[in-house]
């Protein structure tokens, strides 16, 4: 784990939110404790791929209580979304950005968080195989020894996926490989597949990969979704920070949702190692507006939905839950309202499809 502090200045006036629901706060934080379920990486170092991403990279969080003397801890995670949960277990952190496959995990196994904004949807997966592999389609992975990285937001997607081929993760000889060891197993030819993300794109520049699969331009239900849970213990405790530290991602989300800072937004995330041609490519023909929606519309709701039922299915997790009453919409409302973004992201229906086509 990585953690950079931020220490910033004075104390905190709750009133000034100028949010009556969430005004009344009972004390205030001396710190804000942030996981990330990436590891931070690069110069300066970063992580990438959402609008907490850019938030971070701009200070925007820090910057929103700044005046107040209340440091942003932010810390970062190798082992992803299931090292995230175990800092939630033990109270070390306040607000995580995770996936949701983990997320719900921790969810069902007692965890009690809420998820208060969506900061990364529709996130594409890929399937690199070695250049001279006989495997032309998904369904040629049958016996092959394949790259996954478990309990991420990559592991549902990866199922669907297989069981659309006719295929499940019996059929294939799964190793658990984060991605550096998936990257690095492939390029060696330790394994005969890796599914993961744009990453794979490194390889196949240098010869080493050929793409067999991107869910680019297939049904999004093969994509990966991501999203910012507080822990109720914080929420409820202190709702005017919990509040601001929404606000910020959706001034977050509007800016890099900007098509007029598409340059700047790939850029920042290629800090990460993940190079800027790479994030061009990812997300080339996919509006930021739709990748960085912060909005829980049905579309969303629905992958959740699938998510939870799939994980209880599959014995991921241990029981099942309502997603609806996870879902607190309360501080994301009252940031767009405030900011007049009530309706500034599309709204897509529960099949992908926008709503209304």
């Amino acid at each position: 784990m990585t953690v950079s502090r931020r220490h910033l200045l004075e104390g905190l006036a709750g009133a000034a939110l100028g949010v009556p629901l969430f005004a009344r706060a009972a004390g205030n934080p001396a710190t804000i404790r942030i996981a990330v379920a990436q590891p931070l990486v690069g110069q300066p170092p970063s992580f990438s791929g959402s609008s907490a991403a850019i938030a971070h990279s701009k200070g925007w969080i820090d910057e929103e209580f700044k005046a107040d003397g209340i440091a942003i801890e932010w810390s970062f995670f190798k082992g992803a979304g299931p090292a995230v949960n175990e800092a939630v277990s033990n109270q070390q952190v306040d607000f995580a950005l995770q996936g949701d496959l983990p997320s719900l995990i921790g969810r069902a196994a007692g965890l009690k968080t809420r998820l208060v904004v969506a900061t990364g949807a529709r996130t594409p997966i890929y399937i690199g195989v070695p250049p001279d592999s006989p495997a032309k389609r998904i369904e040629d992975l049958r016996g092959k020894r394949v790259a996954l990285f478990k309990g991420t937001n990559m592991h549902l997607p990866a199922v669907r996926l297989l069981e659309a081929h006719g295929l499940t993760e019996r059929d294939l000889k799964i190793v658990n490989f984060d991605t550096a060891s998936s990257l690095a197993a492939l390029a060696t030819r330790d394994i005969d597949a890796s599914i993961g993300s744009q990453d794979i794109l490194r390889l196949r520049d240098k010869g080493q990969v050929r793409v067999l699969y991107t869910s680019k331009g297939d049904s999004p239900i093969y994509t990966r979704q991501s999203h910012l849970l507080v822990t109720e213990r914080f929420a409820d405790a202190h709702p005017a920070a919990t509040q601001r530290v929404v606000k910020a991602l959706v001034k977050s989300a509007r800016w890099a949702s900007d098509e007029a800072n598409r340059e700047e937004v790939l850029r920042l995330w290629a800090r990460a190692g993940t190079s800027y041609e790479h994030w061009k490519e990812d997300v080339d023909g996919q509006p930021l507006r739709v990748r960085l929606n912060p909005t829980f519309d049905p579309f969303l709701r629905g992958r959740y939905h699938e998510a939870v039922e799939n994980a209880y299915r599959l014995k991921l997790s241990r029981a099942k839950f309502d997603v609806n009453s996870w879902i607190d919409t309360r501080y994301l409302d009252a940031a767009l309202k405030e900011a007049k973004l009530e309706n500034y992201w599309p709204v897509f229906e529960a099949n992908g499809k926008a709503a209304g086509a």
